[in-house]
């Protein structure tokens, strides 16, 4: 018989006073829970738990002023301990087979190392510390030193995720001169670090230009790259639609660009057969507005469930798309930097035909192509990118 739930909480209240760095729920009880167990960790304002099934991963922010809630209710449904890391100490709260509740605690060197781990993997990370990187401590992340700032240990973290995806992507190519072409650059934080990472970590030669409509933006940026010494790097005002490049580019990156603006960089990217395509797409509203469904309306009654349906439907058939033209696709998971619980990266990487392994066959470009339609069909939608490469003769 399970303790009460005031009782639980009370031990709980216990172990998390002191805003743990991590926990862990875990042990389910029996068949019926959904998850086989919960992290928590802490991020810069709030928590952000990870539930993990078999096959899986759930995201969901927790407000740090609803932590203790949040553990309770969670453990209530089905968890029978829960681990908590903070500040060189453990916490565990266990709950036994006949219902007792316990709280522990453990002192030492082992407990702070399990708590710090995230904190302390340098040696994995593409820039490590130590080094004076200007973008990263004008972005506040390094101090003056070198040294990552402790409030900002999550966006080095993710700082670092972002070049290795780059980093697996250009593997093969070499060190040969790149062309890269940042579309919807912004304030162009990543691009003066993916500019350090290859020339300054891969010693390899790149041109940049980074574009945007906002010409305050593009006049701070190019003084910014003249500040770093960045020669090769430099930003011009421009539109993603209709962008015509004066020179052969071998990798488009968009970032956040806002709904179909992510359709025109990828058509860009396509028509002009770069190598590689990087892009994490925002704001999928377009077909939101044009789905509509009889045989699936489950998807499109609640509102929720719609934009989040449609937004998933988005990048599916841009994926898709991709790999009809010839890409190696793949769909990945990008935390960017306002800690959205979850964002996806595209990336695709174009096989040329002088390679042992050519370009998508045919048949499974069609396959590809018939997905697409099929889903088009059955929603009533029209993507754009499906119709910019559609008349262009693309697919």
């Amino acid at each position: 018989m399970r303790g009460s739930r005031e009782e639980l909480r009370g031990k709980l209240g216990e172990a998390l006073q002191g805003m743990p760095q991590k926990l862990v729920i875990s042990k389910p009880e029996g068949m019926g829970v959904p998850y086989r167990k919960i992290t928590v960790e802490k991020k810069e304002v709030d928590y952000l738990a990870a539930a993990y099934t078999q096959t899986q991963v759930f995201h969901q922010r927790v407000e740090r002023g609803r932590l203790l809630d949040y553990v309770t209710d969670t453990m209530m449904g089905g968890y029978l301990q829960m681990n908590a890391w903070e500040d060189g100490q453990e916490h565990m709260v266990v709950i036994s087979k006949k219902g007792k509740i316990t709280h522990q605690r453990k002192k030492g060197e082992q407990s702070k190392k399990r708590v710090s781990l995230e904190h302390n993997r340098k040696k994995n990370y593409l820039i490590p510390e130590g080094r004076v990187i200007p973008p990263l401590v004008d972005m506040g992340i390094f101090t003056a030193e070198g040294k990552v700032v402790n409030s900002m240990y999550d966006k080095y973290r993710q700082i670092n995720r972002f070049l290795e995806i780059i980093e697996d992507g250009v593997k093969g190519e070499g060190k040969r001169p790149l062309r890269i072409i940042d579309f919807g650059c912004g304030k162009s934080y990543l691009t003066f670090v993916l500019y350090y990472y290859f020339t300054e970590i891969r010693k390899q030669e790149v041109h940049m230009v980074g574009l945007d409509r906002k010409e305050d933006v593009i006049e701070n940026c190019n003084r910014t790259a003249q500040k770093y010494g960045y020669e090769n790097l430099t930003f011009q005002i421009g539109d993603i639609q209709g962008y015509e490049a004066d020179l052969p580019v071998d990798m488009v990156v968009t970032l956040h660009a806002c709904d179909t603006a992510t359709d025109y960089a990828l058509y860009n990217g396509v028509c002009w057969n770069a190598k590689m395509i990087f892009s994490v797409p925002c704001c999928q509203h377009e077909l939101n507005g044009q789905i509509e469904t009889e045989k699936f309306s489950l998807l499109t009654r609640y509102g929720m469930l719609k934009e989040r349906f449609s937004a998933l439907a988005t990048d599916g058939i841009r994926a898709n798309l991709l790999a009809c033209c010839g890409y190696k696709t793949q769909v990945m998971e990008f935390i960017d930097y306002s800690h959205t619980p979850k964002n996806l990266l595209i990336r695709g990487v174009r096989r040329s035909q002088g390679e042992s392994r050519s370009v998508v066959p045919k048949a499974v470009q069609r396959t590809y192509l018939n997905e697409v339609e099929n889903l088009m069909e059955e929603f009533h939608f029209t993507p754009t990118l499906y119709t910019l490469l559609k008349q262009a003769g693309r697919i």
